[in-house]
């Protein structure tokens, strides 16, 4: 019987650590009991069905059983639901009212990533996975200058996507990021600023950039587009001494001891930058949500962790709090006419407000429409072939927004997203980084 909705939470979401180093965080039948509990509030309340398609697998599963209620949905087929949950937090922190400190304690994205780490102790998860979620070790192969050329190629042809579908699943019609050899390490090699720190406000005035490996080894133009527009503002940047992966795509795989090998790997240098005095950023919405978030909730009570929690800043949320003290150069000569920009659901979920949005206003001659929809590209969601479909559906909307406004610019804070609404578009609009755009802006 579900249970009957009562007046939701109004105050602040509270999200509680995550107990994943207890035994009964990976016990099955705890986890189906509190899967079933969560499921039949949600089948209850259901206004997080347009949100992806988790909730409509539920639904539709509930909706089939013989009883019509949770009861009644083998457990088995709980998994269904997980598997279309790419933690993209949404539902925690834009639709939900019983979300703590609501007495019934609803996290659904934690609650299917208990899942997804049970399924992973258990084995069963495919090559694929594994696969798609190293994307160090991908990269690092990928990154030499021949193989790169090579796997880039590939990744072109429609015969080796086939192929490729067939031995490891991946959907021959998703777009797959092209790997560069001239990675962003190798561009700011040599690079040195000549500008001193201006602290101002909760800000210092300069930065140190955790490059990410998509930025690294895929799309490094950004990362060089970041330093012009900071330096520009006299905020000197420089890169992390190394980055590994920031354990993101293995926490969606539920592989939680990889998280913390990455954190153990990262944390320290982030650590000893901030005791240096620089502030942090990267130009991945998941990166930045990472250390803002998920590491400090399954680690609470590590002192370093916290300290890189409170030094990490979103690109633009760093722009506009220097803005806010006076400190940022408005002397734009270029304008951008209309931008489509599709607000990324890991930078929605920082609770910061719409820097991104608020940044490029400020250039003349220049309006944003804002699509606070999901891309559902998430970061091997929209590769998977048999969720490839799913992804365009959920893409189809923000798709359809751009095509409305026929924009002069397209883009997303997440770049992976941009390029995913690129080819549900058929590539009639390029997408491009607003960090790119904002330094066109600037004619630097």
């Amino acid at each position: 019987m579900a249970q009957t909705p009562r007046e939701g939470n109004l105050e602040a979401p509270t999200r509680h650590p995550l107990a994943w180093k207890s035994e009964e965080f990976y016990q099955q039948d705890a986890l189906y009991a509190e899967m079933e509990r969560v499921f039949d509030i949600c089948h209850g309340c259901r206004r997080c069905v347009s949100l992806c398609q988790s909730f409509p697998s539920l639904f539709d599963l509930v909706d089939e059983s013989e009883s019509l209620e949770v009861d009644g949905v083998a457990k088995e087929d709980y998994w269904q639901v997980v598997d279309h949950c790419y933690l993209c937090d949404l539902c925690y922190m834009t639709k939900c009212p019983y979300v703590p400190p609501h007495e019934w304690n609803l996290d659904f994205p934690h609650l299917m990533l208990r899942a997804k780490a049970v399924k992973y102790r258990q084995g069963e998860v495919k090559t694929r996975d594994r696969i798609l979620t190293s994307t160090d070790a991908v990269g690092n192969l990928a990154g030499i200058p021949v193989i790169s050329t090579i796997v880039n190629a590939v990744n072109r042809n429609p015969l080796a996507r086939k192929v490729l579908k067939s031995a490891l699943g991946v959907h021959p019609d998703a777009r797959l990021p092209e790997y560069q050899s001239n990675t962003l390490r190798k561009r700011l090699q040599h690079h040195s600023s000549d500008h001193s720190a201006q602290a101002a406000g909760r800000t210092r005035g300069q930065i140190a950039l955790f490059a990410t490996c998509y930025m690294n080894r895929n799309e490094p133009g950004p990362g060089e587009d970041l330093v012009a527009v900071y330096e520009h503002n006299g905020i000197p940047v420089r890169l992390t001494q190394k980055e590994q992966c920031c354990g993101m795509p293995k926490l969606e795989l539920g592989d939680l001891e990889a998280v913390q090998h990455a954190k153990e790997m990262n944390i320290p240098q982030l650590a000893a930058l901030v005791d240096e005095g620089y502030d942090l950023t990267a130009l991945i919405p998941s990166c930045v949500l990472m250390f803002k978030q998920e590491l400090p909730l399954m680690f609470p009570d590590d002192a370093e962790v916290k300290k890189v929690q409170q030094a990490f800043f979103d690109p633009f949320e760093y722009l506009m709090l220097r803005h806010r003290e006076g400190l940022l150069q408005t002397d734009f000569t270029v304008s951008l006419g209309k931008v489509a920009y599709q607000v990324a659901c890991h930078q929605r979920v920082q609770n910061i407000g719409p820097k991104t949005k608020e940044t490029l206003e400020l250039i003349p001659n220049t309006t944003i429409e804002v699509i606070e929809r999901c891309s559902g590209h998430d970061g091997t969601y929209a590769v998977k072939a048999e969720m490839h479909a799913f992804s365009r559906k959920i893409a189809r909307p923000v798709a359809n927004r751009v095509e409305k406004f026929a924009p002069d610019h397209f883009g997303s804070d997440c770049a992976m997203a941009g390029h995913h609404i690129e080819n549900v578009l058929g590539g009639k609009w390029v997408a491009e980084h607003p960090i790119t755009l904002l330094r066109s802006a600037y004619g630097i």
